[in-house]
Parts: C-alpha cells; structure tokens; sequence
C-alpha cells in the first residue's frame, strides 16, 4: 500500500478524480447564473466547462498519471487540440468583455467589424505559429520572414488601393453615419442600407448606389438623420402680388400643420422670401417622409388657396362660375326644401369650393359657422377612440351635408376628411338661420340628422371598444 501512495502518478489520478468532478459542478452552477442574468459570459463559460477542462484533465492523466512522454504523438495531438481550443476561448472571451457588453455610443461599440476580424486574424495567426512551435517542434522563423518580405513588396505594389481601403476604414472607424441614416453626398442622396470595408450602399429610391468609402473619406457630406429630432423641410411657393403676405402665411402654416407627416414637437413658420416667394419650414420626423410631405403640402396648398382667395402660382381661380352655382343649387334644393325663388335668392350667397384628398374639412370640437353640402366627391366621418386611433363613423356623398350644429352652435363630435377630390357647396350661419326660420320643417330635418349623427358616434365607439 505504501508503494502505492509514494507512486508519483497516485496523487495526479486522485488529484483528476475528485477535481474534476468538482470543478465541472462549480462551472455548471456559473453557467446557468451567467446564463439567467444575460450575460455575455456565458458563451466562454460554456467552453471551458465543455472542452478546456475535460482535456486538461485527459493531459494530466496522459503525461502525469500515465507517464506517457510529451513527445509521443498521442500526447501532441491532445495538446494541439487543447490549444486550438484555449485559442477560441481567448478569443470569445475577448469579444465578450471588450464588445459585446460595450455601452451604446462607446469606442468600443463604434469600432468596424473589419477591425475586430483583422484582429482575430492575427491572434489566430500567432496562436497556430505558437502552436506548431511548441507543440511539434516546427520552425516558423522562416516562414513569418517570408511574409513579411512579401507583405512590404505588396503593399509597395498596391499602395494606390492600400491607400483607398485605409481611408475607407477610418469612416468606418468614426462611424458619422449608421444603417438607416439619410445622407447627402455628392453623388447621391438617400438612406444608408450597408457598410462594408470597402463601400457603403445607399438606397436613393430609384436604385442602389454604391459609393467606396474613400470617396466619402475624401469629400463632405450632409448627414440628415443627425441630430436626432432636427430634420426640416424647405418648400418654396409663388403667390400674387395683390394677396395679403400675413393671410398668405396664415394658411401656408395651416396646411402644414395638418400634414400626418409632420413632426409634434415641431414648428411650422412660413416668412416672406421676396420676389413674391414664401418660404415654409416644415420639421418632419425622417428624411423618408421628404416627398411625401412635400407632395402633399403643394397639393393641399392648391385648394387652400383657392378656398381663401389666393393667386398660387399667380394663377386666377374660375371654377365657381354662375352656371356652376346654379346646377349646384339644384342638387341640393331637394335637401333644403328650395324653392325656384329660394334658389334664386340663395345663389350671392352660396360658396363653391373644392377640398383635395384626405384634406380635413372640419375637426372634431370646432363650433361650424357654416353648413357644408356635398356636391361631388366622398367625405369620411370619424372619431377618436380609445387608443386614439380614428373610428370610421359614416360616409358622405353627393346630397349629405355636414356643419349642421352651425344653427345650435354646437362642437361637432366627428372628424370629417376628403377621400377623394371633394367638391362642396356652403352657406353661411346667418343664411341657414333665415332658411329655416321661413321653413320650420327644414329645422326639424336638420335637428333629426343632427340626433342620427350622434347615434352613429355611440355606434361607431361601442363597436371599436368590443
């Protein structure tokens, strides 16, 4: 027995029996605590408990327990193995600390990704080198010369193109720009889709630009996501030179702040720019939203303007002809109840005007000063709901009308919107409250539609809310 416990390879083999056990639980229980809580850690974890220790124990046995030389090819590919695997440890446990847990915003977070495989190129590099040299003996002296030498006559050669990629890897270094910012370079304008070390890759909606980012390292350009919350839109207009620069303003601000792109914590200005130009400002929440915002606010400035008396473009407004105001009362007389006289005294006041799509003609809580009849064109009634999503409460068309609480002075409860090119007919309060006072059965009518509106509010509400 004593030959046995003064044998040099007992205490390594009880060494291994009972370490090994314990230090596998032990990397367990850290692996599943590092795993609950998220961390980044638990992938190295993972290889030490898995590889690193079973063959660091299988060492040990081979060379202290068995007695076996480390020269003996068993004992050479065991320990090639375990180093590749101490190589891969080194390497994920590296990532996991210095990148991987970086704070948003961090050098460490900002660093390109061709860095960090330039980087894992060269550990792996130097680790096999160290590897062979140790392990089998291998020279590698010679061979690291070698490449040196070529190393410098290559990049003698491409300097020109080293050059351009280096360059290109200090943008990507800096990072002034990140997937999905809008840039402005000189050669195209649009969203960024990729970063590579040699190009980025912009998407300018009428194809894919692919610029090398040594031309962006060796020009200026506009990055218009930056800074966040700050991105405004300048659209030009032409007006007469009779129309009043206040009023002009007054409903260029108006249409743009009913435009759904604008941006809430923004501020719409509009100011004279001379030679009978106005100049909007317009802050939007991306750069995405440029054309069709821009789009929209020229195309509801055209009916605004014509509906306020304006000259968009210096140009006159015939559409509410005496002919066309006359066909209209005829259409709407059925709903009034007109008469051939009541037509004729209602045609100095009858307003025609035209509203474009998915303009708003009324808001929800505005007192009407006029009734509104729908001449052509359909009209959207809505609400509010509870997530403050619009509930679609009624269409409206050729016939119906709207601003009916212009008579009891009332907000209104419903949203109402153009789906189409809406063309309407209007009157004043002062000319329905003499309408109705000559026709009591009109007051009754339009005190009827008024109940059936509020009916349909409830109606609309109670069915989103199931």
């Amino acid at each position: 027995m004593s030959g046995v416990l003064d044998a040099p390879w007992f205490y390594w083999a009880v060494g291994v029996a009972v370490g090994f056990p314990v230090c596998l639980v032990l990397l367990t229980e850290l692996q599943n605590a590092l795993r609950r809580r998220g961390s980044f850690l638990a992938g190295p974890v993972h290889l030490v408990r898995t590889y690193i220790l079973p063959l660091g124990a299988l060492l040990i046995l081979l060379i202290q327990a068995m007695q076996i030389s480390g020269e003996a090819t068993p004992v050479r590919i065991v320990s090639t193995v375990f180093g590749f695997v101490v190589l891969v440890l080194l390497l994920s446990g590296l990532n996991a600390t210095l990148f991987q847990s970086a704070p948003e915003g961090s050098w460490r977070k900002r660093i390109p990704s061709i860095f960090l495989d330039v980087a894992r190129f060269a550990l792996i590099a130097i680790g096999i080198g160290l590897i062979f040299a140790y392990i089998w003996g291998a020279n590698i002296g010679g061979l690291f010369t070698a490449l040196g030498v070529s190393s410098i006559v290559l990049g003698l050669a491409l300097q020109n193109s080293v050059g351009q990629i280096i360059s290109g890897l200090l943008v990507l270094f800096e990072q002034p720009f990140q997937l999905g910012d809008w840039v402005d370079a000189p050669s195209a304008r649009g969203r960024v889709v990729e970063v590579n070390w040699r190009a980025t890759h912009i998407d300018t909606g009428s194809g894919l630009q692919v610029i090398p980012n040594s031309v962006l390292a060796g020009a200026s350009f506009t990055n218009l996501s930056r800074p966040l919350g700050a991105h405004t839109i300048t659209v030009i207009t032409v007006f007469a030179v009779d129309d009043a620069p206040d009023e002009v303003c007054r409903v260029l601000n108006e249409v743009a702040r009913r435009l759904p792109q604008l941006r809430t914590d923004g501020t719409v200005s509009t100011v004279p720019a001379g030679s009978l130009q106005y100049k909007t400002q317009i802050p939007l929440h991306s750069p995405a939203d440029d054309f069709s915002a821009r789009s929209t606010f020229l195309r509801w400035t055209w009916y605004a303007s014509r509906r306020a008396g304006l000259h968009l473009d210096e140009a006159e407004d015939e559409f509410a002809t005496t002919e066309r105001v006359e066909q209209t009362l005829r259409l709407i007389a059925p709903t009034l109840r007109l008469s051939q006289e009541d037509q004729s005294e209602l045609l100095p006041h009858a307003r025609l005007t035209r509203y474009g799509r998915d303009e708003v003609i009324q808001v929800v809580g505005q007192v009407p000063k006029r009734m509104t009849f729908i001449v052509a064109g359909t009209v959207q009634l809505a609400v509010a709901g509870a997530d403050d999503l619009f509930v679609p409460v009624l269409s409206l068309e050729q016939g119906d009308f709207l601003g009916q609480t212009a008579l009891t002075r009332e907000p209104v409860t419903t949203t109402a919107y153009a789906l189409t090119e809406v063309t309407v007919a209007q009157f004043d309060r002062d000319c329905i409250e003499d309408l109705v006072a000559r026709k009591p059965v009109l007051l009754q009518d339009i005190g009827r539609a008024i109940e059936e509106r509020r009916a349909n509010v409830k109606q609309a509400l109670t069915t989103a809310g199931r």
